[in-house]
């Protein structure tokens, strides 16, 4: 027997909560349909009381509204309509209270039934909002001083209205307001326990995207420079910058071809994965940023924003450490590593391409320049161009220059990178 009531229940429960409410929705109507089971529990109560008493001309009232808030019930099953229930429960709670008064006699015959029109007000401010709740307070509010008025012109004691002694109507005084103040209680309680339960459930939500947002913010950075990232949150329209000096450059690993065609793919994979991540580490020290990596080749530039002044030598110190780091590197074959190397200074055009997969990307003369002078340069060899030379050929060695002869351009005059030049001869080159 309990399992088709079981297996009912739950058929009445899914259609007055549905799967698509949200929670809020849930809240509001779990809440009414406990206060409307409260009510008629009351209801009962209070029938039970007067039947008990002998007091029959009262007990209209509460099968009136046991059968009519029944009804409205059934209707909202039938229906789905939660507007139309609530509206009606509401207007139960305002109206049936006074009518039950006006039934009794007055105010203290009755012994302060009418207390519990408050729970329409109350009712409409939890479901609804502090602004819809107004017209109600309104309501219940004139209904009172219609009440008191009745009461005024009407009332010439209670026990000659009602044959009711005091004592009776005293009981009925603590019963309307313990039951009312506990009503009002359990549903204030219950509203105060499901709010803090979708707060916690909301702040672990907010924790969660959080998280997320971090881990997003993290990987946006890895695309992206710092700097282009908050424009790009700004402003996802098209970013494109025109820098007038920016020092660019090429490391290419020698003879990767030749070496990926031997080695496995996943060690030579792991191989360029140790190689550039290490690459990764050194522009982060210098304050560079790596644009990208083109197969065994790896660009990097210095000057796009205002965090390291002395970017180009920034740049020559991180080639420098490149070559004579990779020089002494082997491969699990114990085959030797090369590199050679390409940097350029001059204007470059700057900005972000693509909607998926989105790439912060360099263009311009400066960067054709670099990748060429990369390509010419010899294992071991770090070839500058004029301008770059020029503005470090007091701080480091050079050699050179050299004319070299590449395509898209006759003639491209280059110098060779060997080291950075000890304290005393750069203070002497300055002098001089």
């Amino acid at each position: 027997m309990a399992d088709p009531v079981s297996r009912l229940l739950g058929r009445l429960s899914s259609r007055v909560i549905s799967a698509t409410d949200s929670d809020e929705q849930r809240l509001h109507k779990t809440l009414l349909i406990f206060a409307c089971g409260l009510m008629g529990f009351a209801a009962m109560l209070w029938l039970a009381i007067y039947h008990a008493m002998g007091i029959k001309y009262s007990a209209t009232v509460p099968l009136v509204y046991l059968a009519v808030s029944a009804s409205t019930l059934g209707i909202y099953l039938w229906r789905l309509d939660f507007e139309f229930f609530r509206f009606a429960q509401t207007s139960l709670y305002l109206f049936v209270p006074f009518i039950m008064q006006w039934s009794i006699g007055s105010y203290v015959t009755s012994s302060g039934v009418m207390l519990w029109a408050l729970l329409a007000p109350i009712g409409v401010m939890i479901f609804q909002g502090p602004r819809e709740s107004v017209p109600w307070f309104f309501a219940y509010i004139v209904m009172t001083a219609v009440s008191g008025f009745f009461d005024y012109y009407l009332a010439y004691g209670a026990e000659r209205q009602t044959g009711l002694p005091l004592q009776t109507i005293a009981v009925f005084f603590v019963l309307n307001f313990a039951a009312m103040s506990t009503i009002i209680y359990l549903l204030v309680i219950y509203f105060v326990r499901e709010k803090d339960r979708l707060k916690s459930a909301l702040d672990d939500q907010h924790r969660l995207l959080q998280v997320e947002q971090e881990r997003s913010e993290r990987l946006l950075l890895n695309v992206l420079p710092g700097h282009i990232a908050e424009r790009l949150k700004r402003d996802p329209s098209i970013i494109a910058d025109g820098l007038a000096d920016c020092t660019v450059m090429f490391a290419d690993i020698t003879d990767f071809t030749r070496l990926s065609e031997e080695m496995p793919p996943r060690d030579m994979v792991a191989l360029l994965n140790e190689i550039f991540s290490w690459f990764d580490m050194l522009a982060e020290n210098y304050g560079l940023e790596k644009i990208k990596t083109i197969g065994d080749a790896y660009m990097v530039a210095g000057g796009l924003h205002d965090q390291n002044a002395k970017y180009t030598e920034a740049i020559a110190n991180m080639a420098i450490e490149v070559r004579d780091k990779i020089a002494a590197r082997r491969t699990r074959n114990g085959e030797s590593l090369g590199i050679h190397i390409g940097i350029c200074t001059g204007p470059v055009v700057a900005g972000v391409i693509g909607v998926k997969k989105f790439i912060y990307d360099l263009w311009g003369n400066t960067v054709n320049i670099s990748s060429r002078l990369s390509s010419e340069a010899t294992t071991g060899g770090i070839l500058v161009d004029v301008t770059t030379y020029r503005r470090l050929r007091n701080v480091y060695q050079f050699e050179g220059p050299e004319s070299l002869t590449v395509k898209g351009r006759r003639e491209l005059t280059s110098y060779r990178l060997i080291a950075k030049l000890p304290q005393q001869s750069v203070r002497q080159a300055e002098v001089a």
